[in-house]
């Protein structure tokens, strides 16, 4: 039977991929650990095996999202059966659940029932073994439908093949010197493309071991750090900032190669104290789901916090402005994000028109992000282009950059900062923030001493918390008067 190493190197398709799916590396020990529960190698391979005996010639099947060792069984078992795979978030409510599955066309549903589908479910145990193979599928073949946040709307279904999930990956592995000797720790959800392609499909692929702690609490990741010798930790900047307030669990970390932080900018404070307890200054990365990673920090690059570094082998970047006119890499001048390459994604699955709006004309995919980028090609993101992009007294102003600053505040724990209509400047800056204790005009000093004076807030609410959508993303629409 196959050994389990380089399992994900299937999806590439070239004979040299190949060759490393059943060549070097298997070794003993787990290949994954969520919580208690572990698999070796050759138990993952045939536990997915029998999944995907189960579920060959489907059109698609959708997955419960949750942080278990059956998740990883049933991802792993539709890539083997060349069934894209739909992870469905573990904490959606009926309905969101019940348009992903509609949408999708999931023939079938992967582990326990949830409310909100009736798809005939089937079974996943990670204790049951099969030698079910089927013909390698072309790497041009779906290997993942992951949905959108649905922030202008239901969420949409990206489309991504194996062949851009390959090229991401082995990109980041070339980024960040990533290697099977590399214990990879995490917590992060199961159903997004940090925790799930990055935090599972990554570690498959290089062929390292996958320690995944269920909850990415400080605690946790100490231990993992401690008792699984730990080496490449992945985490949010939330995620850090409680290691940060638990200096023991940072301390833990200090044998680890390389911390990765993503999916918001990361404070300066969090990364000073992050250096300070542990000596690890964590690298930073970028991507959406439609486009998986495209940018990120090198391991062997000076840190540089708040920057995602420069685009990722395979891919390249540019900056357009509102009416697609050139924006200079001079690292203050911000314009929309374009990227293109090997990791895009192949479209919104039943939606001709989004799709096609969402290249320009000459087949770059607009991201809608608004960023600056440097003449050494490093990137800062400022925000989104609909509701980050604030237009104030004849400047552009990032949110992203006045937001970052205002979290560096002790007594500020969240941030959202909009723009509000104003007869006087188009638009003044209003900062909205959630902690304990904040005082708005202490606040407002704090931002003078670190903005230029056209990005300071003319004015801090302080409000109980910020609107969320169903994924967790601040609904900036939805704060006062904003609007992009």
């Amino acid at each position: 039977m196959r050994p389990v190493v380089y399992l994900l190197a299937a999806i590439g398709g070239d004979g040299r991929e190949r060759d490393m799916l059943l060549g070097a590396g298997a070794g003993e020990g787990p290949a994954v650990r969520v919580g208690d529960e572990g698999l070796d190698r050759e138990g993952l391979w045939s536990a997915a095996a029998a999944v995907a005996g189960r579920i060959t010639g489907a059109r698609a099947v959708a997955v419960h999202g949750e942080a278990s060792l059956s998740t990883v069984v049933a991802v792993v078992g539709g890539l083997l059966a060349g069934v894209p795979v739909v992870p469905v978030p573990a904490d959606a409510a009926a309905a969101e659940r019940r348009h992903i599955v509609r949408d999708s066309g999931a023939e079938l549903w992967l582990g326990t029932p949830q409310e909100g589908t009736d798809l005939p479910a089937v079974p996943v145990d990670p204790a049951e073994r099969s030698s079910h193979t089927v013909p390698e599928p072309p790497s041009e073949a779906a290997a993942l439908v992951m949905y959108t946040s649905g922030t202008t709307g239901p969420p949409k279904g990206a489309v991504l093949s194996r062949r851009a999930v390959a090229a991401d990956l082995d990109a980041l592995a070339d980024a960040w010197d990533w290697t099977p000797d590399d214990v990879l720790v995490h917590g992060l959800p199961l159903f997004h493309v940090h925790g799930l392609v990055l935090g599972v499909l990554g570690a498959l692929r290089v062929g390292g071991p996958l320690v995944h702690t269920v909850r990415p609490s400080p605690a946790a990741y100490a231990a993992a750090a401690e008792k699984e010798k730990g080496r490449l930790f992945f985490g949010v900047p939330t995620v850090w900032s409680r290691v940060v307030r638990d200096p023991a669990s940072a301390r833990a970390l200090s044998g680890a190669r390389l911390l990765v932080s993503g999916s918001a900018p990361l404070p300066d404070t969090v990364a000073d104290g992050l250096r300070a307890a542990s000596g690890h200054h964590p690298v930073e990365r970028y991507g959406m789901t439609e486009t998986l990673i495209t940018v990120a920090a090198r391991a062997d690059a000076p840190r540089r916090t708040g920057w995602v570094g420069t685009a990722l082998a395979g891919l390249e970047t540019r900056l357009r402005g509102e009416h697609g006119e050139p924006v200079p890499s001079d690292g203050e001048s911000i314009g929309e994000l374009q990227v293109r390459g090997a990791t895009l994604f192949d479209g919104y699955l039943g939606l001709a028109g989004a799709t096609a709006a969402a290249w320009t004309d000459d087949g770059w995919f607009r991201t809608g992000d608004a960023a600056v980028r440097d003449t050494d090609g490093w990137h800062r993101i400022a925000g989104r282009m609909s509701v980050d992009m604030i237009k104030t007294g004849g400047y552009r102003v990032g949110a992203g950059e006045v937001e970052a600053a205002l979290l560096g505040h002790p007594a500020v724990r969240e941030a959202a900062v909009v723009g509000e209509a104003d007869d006087d400047l188009g638009q003044r800056i209003v900062a909205y923030l959630v902690g304990e204790g904040i005082d708005p005009g202490a606040v407002l000093d704090f931002a003078t001493a670190r903005l230029s004076v056209h990005k300071r807030p003319r004015e801090v609410r302080v409000v109980d918390a910020l609107p969320r959508n169903a994924m967790g993303k601040v609904q900036k629409k939805l704060l006062g008067g904003a609007h992009g």
